[in-house]
């Protein structure tokens, strides 16, 4: 009957894994740090568009359904879990802190840092395996972009 039941929950969990595809999961982090601090910004819609599409390759009808439901589903999730273990298994570390850099580039699009976009992209980034070095050199790029 154990048995039965941990049969049935592994394959549950690899039906979840496999129903995010590596672009939504990236749509939907990205999402999250929109929606991190209480105030979403025109500036950081803006950005978590030009940011996607520097991650991934569609037309633009599927650039829209993608923003779109990387929105719903970063709003629907329970835990970054899901996502991270996506991009862990099909992107390389460089990717990763593509990625990273990009949630920065995100979070600062509206010139402010809040206390809760930058734990969750603490989260993220530990949650991918980057490395707390390249999570402050990305940090870094983004805000002397910025200024420089």
């Amino acid at each position: 009957m154990l048995k039965s039941f941990l049969k049935f929950f592994e394959d549950s969990q690899k039906n979840r894994e496999s129903t995010y595809t590596v672009e939504l999961a990236t749509a939907a982090l990205l999402s999250e740090i929109v929606n991190a601090d209480s105030e979403v910004t025109d500036d950081e819609k803006r950005e978590y568009e030009n940011q996607l599409k520097k991650h991934v390759n569609v037309d633009e009808d599927a650039m829209a359904a993608l923003l779109k439901r990387g929105q719903e589903t970063s709003e629907e999730a329970v835990d970054l879990v899901h996502f991270t273990q996506v991009l862990n298994k099909h992107c390389s570390a460089d990717e990763k802190v593509s990625v990273v850099k990009s949630l920065w580039v995100i979070a600062y699009a509206d010139a402010s840092l809040a206390p809760l976009e930058e734990s969750t992209i603490r989260q993220i980034a530990d949650l991918l395996y980057v490395s707390h070095s390249d999570f402050i050199k990305t940090k870094l790029s983004v805000v002397e972009g910025m200024t420089g």
